[in-house]
């Protein structure tokens, strides 16, 4: 009996923990817990402070994705079956002066243009950047009743933009001007720029971004 009981009261011995053992692991435990705590609060910081920065990149990708794919639209058949689905229009704007404006049209419309009543289609929109006003894009139904006399209705596309260029393929010289305005031909018509060049600026950062303009061929998009 007593060996089967000195027995037992190893075999306990040996399966438990210690109050030393216990202590130990609580401390190493405790600070894991402290490490881990620093670690997740050090990234918080550092992922809050390049807040700024990422949305503002995401800002700006998602405004050139908008502008390309407005333009596309406006390529597409059948808006797009005519030899200028996208020109180089003069608008009326708000203060009642006319501007030369890009200009293409939408015939569904866009997600962006709020209506004050139901949506309508055949929308004929104008690109114009404003220096304290960012990118706006000027808008109108044919079917509109005032169509003709009143000024297009305005949304702003990025108050980010901070200036807007123009890129020209010169094939002559096969390459690539920039300008800070729309250019006329030899015919003294204005020409289509092929890339739209925007300047996105916030918090002293500067980002630079190319939408491409696309032409048809064919009645074809040529991007």
């Amino acid at each position: 009996m007593n060996s089967i009981s000195g027995y037992t009261d190893t075999r306990r011995t040996r399966g438990g923990f210690t109050l030393l053992e216990m202590l130990l692991a609580l401390a190493l435990v405790g600070l894991v817990l402290v490490g881990l705590n620093s670690f997740i609060f050090s990234m918080g910081e550092l992922w809050g402070r390049n807040s700024d920065a990422r949305l503002f990149e995401q800002h700006t990708r998602a405004v050139t994705r908008f502008l390309a794919e407005q333009l596309r639209q406006a390529s597409l058949p059948p808006a797009g079956t005519g030899n200028k689905p996208i020109t180089v229009q003069e608008v009326r704007v708000s203060t009642g002066a006319t501007e030369n404006l890009l200009t293409f049209e939408l015939l569904q419309g866009s997600r962006v243009i709020p209506w004050p009543d139901k949506p309508l289609p055949e929308v004929v929109c104008s690109l114009q950047w404003r220096e304290r006003e960012g990118l706006v894009l000027l808008w109108r139904s044919r079917l509109e009743t005032r169509f003709l006399e009143d000024p297009p209705h305005e949304t702003v596309v990025s108050p980010l933009v901070s200036e807007v260029l123009y890129d020209y393929y010169d094939v002559d010289f096969k390459n690539w001007k920039t300008e800070t305005a729309l250019q006329r031909g030899d015919d003294d018509e204005f020409l289509v720029p092929q890339r739209l060049r925007l300047k996105f600026t916030y918090a002293g950062r500067t980002r630079e971004m190319l939408v491409a303009v696309p032409t048809v061929t064919e009645g074809l998009p040529v991007f």
